[in-house]
């Protein structure tokens, strides 16, 4: 519903302002403040940090909170916590791209390059809607990290992986290709490892090289947002001068206004639109005032009232 408000029209979603770090490059807090119009009519804004080196500490790299504000008098009705909401709207939107942009889906192999939470949520959606995968290859820079993913797969889901050494080992023997790593700078520049012509979730947005965008069929969740921030298609974007080589919005995809390749990559880059998280952060809420967990503060804002 999200993507076809958005695409309708009924949404606002600014871009995203990234606050970065000189001394820590790979660090950043992100705000996304978006609106959605009927039947949800909430503002907000997501506060998502991304700190790649907690890991060595087992702390999850990311933390968010979500703010969401009635849009009729502006105030703020929720503040909830939305790792969790970013994680699910982010694998969820991936599930939906597999499922429409795959010439066969629900079978096949699947590659996963970079084993954190969006690479467990995103497989999790998967197999949630049913995905049957007659073979699991993995890849992340620490090994460590693909055994903590095999074993998991293994305890939740009867699934055993192929830990692989080396990140073309893992796109070759995958139809389906899931990148959901920290890299800063496009490292996948072979195009022949995609001439098996597979599904590809570009999550991470920066792992392949342009040459690779221009030679696939590629699929974007918003145009003007994705092809920005260093992100792969951008990159091809200044390396062409046009975005010709963009096919379509996933919202294009599922209205069939273009024909999805066979004979060549079909990749999925999806910036992730705030919309998004308003959508799921009003389902949390009104799940929450529904069973009795939401935390009323009656007083927080003390000088509501002018006189």
């Amino acid at each position: 519903m999200a993507y076809r408000l958005h695409a309708a029209g009924k949404t606002v979603n600014p871009p995203s302002h990234f606050l970065r770090y000189p001394d820590r490059p790979n660090s950043r807090i992100i705000a996304l403040p978006a609106h959605i119009g009927n039947p949800i009519r909430k503002s907000g804004i997501k506060w998502i940090s991304s700190f790649p080196d907690n890991n060595a500490s087992n702390l999850a790299r990311a933390s968010a909170v979500l703010i969401l504000n009635d849009c009729t008098t502006g105030y703020p009705v929720a503040c909830i916590e939305a790792s969790l909401i970013s994680a699910t709207r982010t694998a969820a939107s991936a599930a939906l791209a597999a499922e429409r942009l795959s010439p066969d889906p629900f079978q096949g192999t699947i590659g996963v390059i970079g084993t954190g939470m969006i690479a467990r949520a995103s497989l999790e959606w998967l197999l949630f809607r049913a995905w049957q995968f007659s073979a699991v290859n993995l890849f992340d820079v620490e090994r460590h990290g693909s055994e903590q993913f095999s074993s998991w797969l293994s305890r939740t889901y009867d699934l055993q992986a192929t830990i692989h050494d080396r990140v073309d080992h893992a796109i070759l023997d995958s139809s389906l290709i899931l990148f959901t790593t920290t890299t800063l700078e496009p490292y996948v520049s072979d195009e022949v490892l995609f001439d098996h012509h597979p599904t590809v979730l570009h999550l991470s947005l920066r792992d392949v090289c342009p040459n690779v965008i221009l030679a696939s069929q590629n699929i974007v969740d918003d145009v003007a947002h994705c092809l920005t921030e260093g992100t792969s298609v951008h990159l091809a974007e200044i390396e062409t001068g046009n975005r010709d080589f963009v096919a379509g919005t996933l919202v294009d995809a599922l209205e069939n206004r273009f024909e999805l390749a066979r004979d060549r990559a079909r990749i999925f880059s999806p910036f992730g639109l705030g919309v998004l998280d308003l959508a799921v952060g009003d389902l949390v809420l009104k799940a929450a005032l529904s069973s009795g967990d939401a935390v009323a503060i009656p007083d927080f804002f003390s000088n509501s009232a002018r006189w």
